[in-house]
Formats: structure tokens, sequence, C-alpha cells
């Protein structure tokens, strides 16, 4: 389904709206809507000066920063005030998602090999989300040696930002810079804003490289491991298993919601 300006710029309200939510990273989100592999092969072709490319990241760049200011402490706040209900309509949304996902990665069937390429991303999501927050600590000092590890800083955090599963805040607190970027960005500190915005923009040019020929050569691995990823990113979100009656019907409603609106959606994207 080809992608009108209006429809990527929702997609990407979407999204910049739901990437403070724990559980639901920009890019599992954008796995959600359909709209994932599009992004990655519109990066991709930024290098070669596409047209078409440059106006669906515009699109998708506008709709994504004013979710993020729009949206993103609305949802925070239903994420605290009705964990349950919430937690169910996003995990209803990947489960609405699965079918997609398949159909992009030309998927027929569900074989042994296929649930081994899930596990793969399923795996990798779970020992990163269990690696102690106790990593390297990036230096704070000028010279050469700071340049280096802030760009390789910035090339690793962007990894996080384009596959899906992987929280960038969680990658950034497991090096040790999370209180550091910040405080850089809260004071303009642009000795290292720059070469750490450097490091990220050679990242996500490298690593959609890689996704695209990826895409293109293993689409059905490719898509597994992805869905692996996403699904292995939902345990962070999942609020326990309802225990009395009310708070099994506050859970069924917004699961089988979140995945109807997405299942609906993705017949739109397959038609």
């Amino acid at each position: 389904m080809k992608h009108s300006p209006i429809v990527t710029f929702l997609k990407g309200l979407i999204v910049g709206g739901t990437m403070l939510v724990p559980g639901v990273s920009g890019g599992s989100m954008a796995i959600v809507l359909g709209i994932y592999d599009k992004l990655i092969h519109a990066v991709s072709a930024l290098t070669r000066l596409d047209k078409a490319s440059f106006i669906f990241l515009c699109a998708f760049s506008a709709g994504g920063g004013l979710g993020i200011i729009a949206f993103a402490k609305p949802l925070l706040h239903f994420m605290e005030t009705y964990p349950i209900p919430t937690s169910y309509f996003f995990l209803g949304a990947v489960a609405g998602s699965v079918p997609i996902t398949f159909r992009q990665g030309n998927i027929s069937s569900l074989s042994a090999k296929a649930v081994l390429y899930i596990l793969l991303g399923v795996v990798i999501v779970a020992l990163f989300a269990a690696a102690p927050i106790d990593g390297l600590h990036a230096q704070t000092d000028g010279g050469l040696f700071f340049l280096i590890l802030w760009i390789v800083t910035g090339f690793v955090a962007s990894i996080a930002l384009i596959l899906p599963g992987i929280s960038v805040s969680y990658l950034l607190y497991l090096l040790g810079v999370y209180d550091q970027i910040l405080l850089a960005i809260s004071s303009l500190s642009f000795s290292l804003l720059i070469p750490l915005g450097g490091g990220v923009i050679a990242g996500i040019l490298a690593t959609t490289k890689l996704l695209e020929k990826a895409m293109n050569r293993y689409p059905q691995a490719t898509y597994l491991i992805i869905l692996g990823f996403v699904l292995g990113s939902m345990w962070e979100l999942f609020p326990g298993v309802p225990t009395d009656l009310l708070s099994l019907v506050s859970a069924a409603v917004p699961l089988a919601a979140g995945f109807a609106v997405i299942y609906t959606l993705s017949k739109q994207e397959l038609s």
C-alpha cells in the first residue's frame, strides 16, 4: 500500500506518541503499523538523494516530533493510572500486527526453522534486558579519545533507534552515559553533542543499509527475527495475569480492541 504524506504523518504521530511508553519502542510501533520496512528503505535511499524518500521521512519526522510533544505525557499518564487496560491494548496491537509481518517476509507457514528465528529474536532482546546497568562510563574530559568515545557511543545508540524492541534509554544506562547525555542536552554542550550526533547519524545510515540488504536477500529470516524482537520486548509491558472478574474484563476488552484496530489496518496495508 502506498503511503500518502498525510497517512505517513499520522503514523509518525502514533510512533512518536508511544516512544516513551515502557516496553513499546519506536521500532516496535513502526512494525505494528506496517511502516517499518518503508522507513528502512527511505533512510537507506537518502544517500541516493531520492526525492520520494525525503518527502516520506519529512512527513514521518514531523508527525513523530508532534507525537512526542502532544501525546507522550498523556500516554504515560494512562500507563500509570490504568496500567492493565493500556498494557493489554498494546499487547493486542502487537498480536494484530503478526499477519502483516508474515506477509512482508513472504512467510506462508510456521515451520520449526521459522520458530527458531523468532526465538533468536526473543533471546537477543531478553539477554539485552537482563544485562546489569553498570557498563561503560564515558569520559568527560577533552581530547581525541573523548571525541572517538562519543562517536562510538552515538553509533551504538543508533542501533537501538533502528532495531525494534530495544530501549534507547536502557542502552544509554547500560553504557553509563544516560545522565551525561541528559546534562549535555540541557546545557547545550556541543563539544559532546556534535560527536555524539555524528555517531548516531553514521550508525543509522550503516544499520539501515545492512537491514535493507538483509530484507532483500533473506526476507523470511529477517522479518522473523524482527518479530522476535517485538515479541521479546512485550514482556516489560505485560502487567500480569488478571486475578478477578473486573481486571479480567479490563484486560480482555482492550486486548481485543488493540488486536482489531491493528489487524484491520494491516488488512488495508496488504490490499
